[in-house]
């Protein structure tokens, strides 16, 4: 039995995760801003704490790690799950907004993870699951900044990935699609405050009317996402990065193509800009 711990999971993936996670026979560490919220077949099983996390707030995080180590001995897993959305286009977006954005899906996430990881350290082992996004390996118009915190996970991923190898502790980014969950409710999603007419019609503001009609419609299972999640983590070796669903795997295949056309049309000129005598 390894040891769990999921921010964010009173719901959606997160909760997802959990589940698949206890029906592998794992102890999970189920972080929610309210653990009262979540659902009764975690709060009857032996083998879940809930305990109450707000990733932006570091008294929550140092609490729910030593509750954590208290109870299990250690974490095995880490599972930064904890996020939400903001859309409308870059000029919309206020600073305020963009700020929350990243305290939340930024830099929440390196703060549970510095929580964390001594204990990873002293054992010689750990893994560490970064919930990233379809967003974060291509931009979306009118969500740019919530890609932007996406792109930031995935980068921190890689990063973490080399720096902890030594250590025995490996990293990897989910970058999910479309999932059927609770995400473009109003509890996830924030649509900018500002609203500037000269977007309407553009894909900006698309985005704001594909998000007013898909809430609840998207086509990816968050149960089998979860499952495939969990079967991922149990191997031995981590991939750098995992794409989540169907949509996640045409989009970056299709960005890969255009990388690579990128990169042909310029290569000549790009090398040519070494020094003569460069090795």
């Amino acid at each position: 039995m390894s040891t769990w711990f999921i921010t964010g999971a009173s719901r959606g993936l997160g909760l997802q995760i959990a589940r698949a996670a206890l029906a592998g026979g794992e102890a999970v560490v189920a972080g929610a801003r309210n653990p009262d919220n979540l659902p009764d077949d975690l709060k009857r099983s032996g083998r879940v704490l809930g305990v109450a996390l707000d990733v932006t707030r570091q008294e929550d995080i140092d609490r729910a790690v030593r509750a954590a180590v208290e109870r299990f001995g250690g974490i095995d897993v880490l599972v930064n799950n904890a996020g939400r959305g903001l859309f409308g286009a870059l000029e919309e977006n206020t600073d305020a907004e963009v700020r929350s954005l990243f305290d939340l899906n930024v830099f929440g996430l390196m703060n549970v993870t510095r929580a964390v990881l001594p204990g990873m350290r002293a054992a010689g082992r750990g893994k560490i699951v970064n919930i990233g996004s379809r967003g974060g390996f291509e931009g979306a118009a009118g969500a740019g900044m919530y890609c932007a915190t996406k792109f930031a996970v995935a980068g921190i991923s890689e990063a973490l990935a080399a720096e902890l190898a030594p250590f025995g502790i490996q990293s990897m980014v989910v970058e999910p699609g479309v999932f059927r969950t609770d995400f473009l409710d109003e509890s996830s999603m924030a649509l900018s405050a500002r609203r500037i007419d000269a977007y309407a019609g553009t894909p900006a503001h698309d985005m704001l009317e594909w998000a007013a009609t898909n809430n609840h419609v998207q086509f990816g299972d968050p149960v089998k996402g979860a499952a495939l999640i969990y079967e991922v983590t149990c191997q031995d070796k981590l991939p750098g990065h995992l794409a989540l669903g169907r949509d996640a795997i045409e989009r970056q295949k299709l960005k890969i193509e255009a990388l690579e056309d990128d990169m042909a049309t310029w290569q000549e000129k790009s090398l040519a800009t070494s020094y003569d005598d460069a090795a």
